[in-house]
């Protein structure tokens, strides 16, 4: 496995397979710059079935700590994996490397493998940027991402740490913690309590926090969107503006109405058929969406370098997957 991003290590050279060691276990440490705070233990088990099943695939990569001990750069899920399943030796690279190399190599493997939230991306983001003095655009640069993503990313790390720690407890979502970025302290511990206590959506947040701050609520805008969309569908096909639809109602029938020359019976058809799926749970996008990760996850699990980008906007989910040659 070659490390070169930020031109922090070099790439191995000659037969990976001779640099190959078997390390005692009880030798290695965890890598202290560790940016994931939660470990699955469901998944740990899974990997260590896979592991047991067909072996491990990829060596771990460490460093030479002190004498005899060993910390872990790269493959710390294997390396409980394998703990799991009681091993007393694992296969491992041992690299030469700084404290400041070890740190950056631990968080740029764990970006791009893990299934990180949003929270510890963000401080991975963070740590990488201080430790190597980074600007927000050469990071981006570095992790291939662009740099508004990053940034965005970056303004988690803005919500007070008990709202942080919600999100990585998986008590709210990401989009619950942007929702509280423009409040003060004491307004976003107001607002914690009201979302978990009263299970709040994400539209619901969005229109307390804007009472709280005196602005006009996302639903009613939204529904205004939704009216001026209508009327301009109506408008095309030559019908009255009557009636109340909201948002999705309106563009669930968007396609119907861009052929309005056709049938009217056909188009309603078509958009009974369309509010008829929405409620279909085979019909789900995210069912999509979770098969897909659950391959990543299989591929990580067993080694392999997989990076993701995954952005969910109010119309569609967008995953970009880069499985780079050289693993």
């Amino acid at each position: 496995m070659a490390f070169s991003l930020f031109g922090i290590g070099k790439e191995h050279s000659g037969d990976t397979k001779n640099k190959v060691v078997n390390i005692k276990v009880d030798q290695i440490i965890p890598n202290r710059y560790q940016p994931r705070k939660v470990f699955d233990q469901n998944g740990i088990r899974e990997l260590a079935q896979t592991i047991d099943e067909h072996g491990l695939l990829q060596p771990i990569i460490v460093r030479e700590y002190e004498p005899a001990k060993y910390e872990i750069i790269a493959g710390e899920r294997r390396y409980r994996a394998v703990k799991l399943l009681k091993w007393e030796t694992v296969p491992a690279i041992i690299e030469k490397m700084s404290d400041r190399e070890t740190a950056s190599l631990a968080l740029i493997e764990n970006l791009q493998r893990s299934q990180l939230s949003s929270v510890e991306e963000a401080q991975a983001y963070r740590q990488l940027m201080d430790l190597n003095h980074m600007t927000q655009s050469a990071l981006a640069k570095g992790m291939g991402k662009s740099q508004s993503f990053v940034a965005n990313k970056l303004r988690l790390l803005k919500l007070i740490k008990p709202v942080q720690t919600a999100i990585l407890d998986h008590r709210i979502s990401e989009r619950h913690g942007r929702a509280m970025l423009d409040l003060d302290e004491g307004q976003q511990r107001e607002m914690l309590m009201r979302v978990v206590n009263e299970r709040l959506t994400v539209r619901q947040t969005e229109d307390e926090v804007a009472r709280l701050l005196g602005r006009p609520l996302p639903s009613e805008l939204a529904k205004k969107r939704a009216e001026k969309k209508r009327q301009e569908l109506a408008d095309l096909e030559g019908l009255p503006a009557s009636g109340t639809a909201n948002e999705e109602e309106v563009i669930a029938t968007s396609q119907p109405a861009k052929k309005a020359k056709k049938s009217r019976k056909k188009t309603s058809r078509r958009s009974k058929t369309k509010k008829g799926s929405k409620r279909t749970t085979a019909n789900d996008p995210r069912l999509a969406l979770n098969t897909i990760k659950k391959s990543i996850k299989l591929a990580t699990d067993n080694g392999f370098t997989v990076k993701t980008h995954e952005q969910d906007d109010d119309d569609s989910y967008q995953l970009v997957i880069e499985i780079p040659k050289k693993q």
